[in-house]
């Protein structure tokens, strides 16, 4: 699938005027609340009209202002996850679903009720009522829901914003299968960097009603333009293949470019591609290598580039061979080990500090 997208809407407080190109996975648009993602994905949906823009889908043109071509949403055939599930509470689980099939083509199969039920998990809910749902569970229904309605497309507006992190862990191995066996195009709107790094193949950074920066999730999401947007979560993201699982500490060995890092992951399979997001908060620096540390992942490297980031903070990059992470430490902490750029040092991260 290919998607372009050039729109440009004045609100009363806000211009968007925003264009990029997806090539199906999981594109995300990313950015702070009020950068304008939710508008950009209404604009696709059809929930809006630009003033000016053009959206296109494999060549099937959804809108041309210039040609005076507006395709509305019900015949653009999109499904929608919004924040909030928005099932209807006096039907069942089962219900609600078949409500998402009545929009279904008779043939794919993204759009068999069987296959979306063991997809999210969601077999024994089936009889039950939205009101006896926790927050993920109603969400996977509503993303069932949206699946059986076999869109060519699924756009899902910040789906776990509203959940607590206990909840959010739940329901993001069902995300990922999802994305891995559905082959669905997806466009993914969340200000969250550990949600963007597990799914997405591709990130749209927005900024005032504008993209900033597009491209994988490593280059945007370990770039400064992501400290103004969520620097709690600033960071890298590694990819790399599950080596080993040691199921007994429920830990995944995972082989990167150069370096090996120990995951807390007892899921992971052998073999399994992983996206690693390490926050930059969460690597400690080391002029000798440390001894005595519960930290698993202890990495030999040399100081690349460092940068002041205001408020006492420097930004530390450090390359491990063909792999880079990045630490945020005080500018004391810099004077004390007379830290300089070609300065060998160790990177020490916890291990229950690794999102996979």
């Amino acid at each position: 699938m290919t998607m372009i997208v050039d729109v440009r809407q004045s609100f009363k407080s806000f211009v968007l005027d925003a264009s990029f190109t997806s090539t199906g996975g999981v594109t995300a648009l990313f950015g702070r609340s009020g950068s304008g993602k939710t508008s950009l994905v209404r604009a696709i949906a059809g929930l809006s009209k630009p003033q000016r823009g053009r959206i296109e889908i494999d060549g099937d043109v959804l809108l041309d202002t210039e040609r005076g071509i507006f395709v509305p949403m019900h015949r653009r055939r999109f499904g929608y996850v919004f924040q909030e599930a928005r099932l209807f509470p006096h039907l069942s689980v089962r219900q609600n679903l078949l409500y998402g099939k009545w929009f279904a083509p008779k043939s794919g199969q993204v759009g068999n009720i069987s296959h979306v039920v063991e997809l999210l998990g969601i077999g024994p809910l089936l009889e039950r009522r939205p009101g006896n749902l926790s927050g993920g569970e109603k969400q996977r229904v509503a993303i069932g829901r949206a699946l059986l309605s076999s869109p060519r497309l699924l756009l899902m507006d910040e789906p776990l914003a509203a959940l607590d992190d206990e909840r959010k862990a739940e329901i993001l191995p069902y995300l990922e299968r999802m994305r891995d066996e559905t082959a669905m195009p997806i466009v993914y709107v969340s200000h969250s960097v550990a949600e963007v790094a597990r799914l997405s193949d591709r990130v749209v950074m927005m900024s005032d009603g504008r993209v900033e920066i597009s491209g994988t999730p490593s280059d945007v999401l370990s770039g400064s333009q992501v400290l103004a947007t969520e620097r709690r979560e600033a960071g890298v993201v590694l990819s790399g293949t599950v080596e080993a699982i040691d199921s007994a500490h429920g830990l995944a060995t995972v082989r990167l470019s150069s370096e090996v890092l120990v995951v807390s992951n007892a899921r992971a399979q052998v073999g399994q591609s992983v996206r690693l997001h390490v926050p930059e908060r969460d690597v400690m620096l080391a002029t000798r290598k440390p001894e005595g540390l519960s930290a698993l992942n202890i990495l030999e490297g040399q100081i690349a580039q460092m940068n002041a980031e205001g408020e006492g903070m420097v930004r530390v990059k450090i390359r491990c061979g063909e792999d880079v992470v990045l630490a945020r430490i005080t500018g004391l902490s810099v004077q004390r080990l007379a830290l300089q750029t070609g300065l060998p040092v160790y990177a020490v991260i916890k291990t229950v500090a690794l999102a996979r």
